[in-house]
């Protein structure tokens, strides 16, 4: 089983920063670098939205257009760490920040995202 817990939400003003991070650990039938790792987030009332996600192989990323130029995503491979940078943060980023294992490298359909987080929750407001 891998175990993803994420860290760094927060209360931030508009225009502020934060940066997440996802620890993975534990095992699995798949090595972690032949996975993609997500970050999605769900906001009060929204469905949940895939946001970030890069291949821990080869470090490919992709971004929901909504964040493109705002957020960074990131992975430490030694610390089986992925990272969110997110700058320029708007009140309509609020929500809560999930990442997610998958086998599959190319989709942001979360029913082929098979180990999740808790969440942390970002707030962005004045």
């Amino acid at each position: 089983q891998l175990k993803l817990v994420e860290s760094g939400g927060g209360l931030v003003q508009p225009g502020g920063s934060l940066r997440l991070s996802c620890a993975v650990s534990g095992t699995s039938g798949l090595a972690l670098n032949r996975r993609a790792i997500a970050w999605f987030r769900q906001a009060p009332g929204k469905e949940r939205e895939g946001v970030s996600r890069i291949s821990m192989s080869e470090g490919s990323t992709n971004y929901v257009d909504s964040v493109k130029g705002r957020f960074i995503i990131s992975r430490d491979s030694a610390k089986n760490t992925v990272y969110l940078q997110m700058n320029g943060l708007k009140p309509e980023d609020t929500a809560i920040y999930y990442c997610a294992a998958s086998a599959y490298r190319s989709t942001f359909d979360s029913r082929l995202y098979d180990y999740w987080g808790q969440g942390t929750q970002v707030t962005v407001s004045s």
